[in-house]
């Protein structure tokens, strides 16, 4: 298990957006589409989401305008890293893991609860590694391939084109 950012990591300084803020962002234009009078179909089609989000969304923008859609601010106990924490430790995560004397250039939960620990001192849960990476990071969860290395396609090709009909055939 490994996990890498969402977006691949450009030169300029501005982070990509989290999925909360590219859900708020898709909310938003739904109200602009809601204003223009488009069909519901239309703006599900436009914004490649369900025909029932637009539903749920036009009855809470009917009510409270373009407002209502936007995020609200978390409630709940605040978070251990505050937002320079956070990029210090997307920085450190950026230089790979090999950088910071893991073997294998993958980061898996543990690892980064390690990194961040060292980073800012602050000792997170698994499930606070997960949120830190998937919703305020942006990262995904990345599965490596499970291949051989010595694996040669052009002879599975041949294989499965020639060998495999004639086994079928029972020759």
């Amino acid at each position: 298990m490994s996990f890498k950012p969402s977006c691949a990591v450009s030169e300029s300084v501005v982070p990509p957006l989290t999925r909360p803020q590219l859900a708020e962002a898709r909310r938003v234009r739904a109200a602009e589409l809601f204003e223009q009078e488009r069909s519901n179909a239309e703006i599900a089609r436009m914004l490649e989401v369900s025909a029932e989000s637009v539903r749920r969304w036009k009855r809470v923008w009917e009510k409270g305008g373009a407002h209502a859609l936007r995020r609200r601010p978390a409630t709940g106990r605040p978070s251990k890293l505050d937002d320079a924490q956070v990029e210090q430790v997307r920085t450190a995560l950026e230089q790979g893991a090999q950088a910071h004397g893991f073997e294998a250039d993958l980061w898996t939960l543990e690892r980064v609860g390690l990194v961040v620990e060292r980073v800012t001192g602050v000792s997170l849960s698994r499930a606070s590694v997960w949120r830190l990476l998937t919703g305020r990071l942006g990262w995904s969860l990345q599965r490596p391939e499970r291949r051989a290395v010595e694996r040669d396609e052009s002879e599975i090709a041949r294989w499965i084109a020639h060998e495999w009909p004639r086994i079928k055939r029972g020759r």
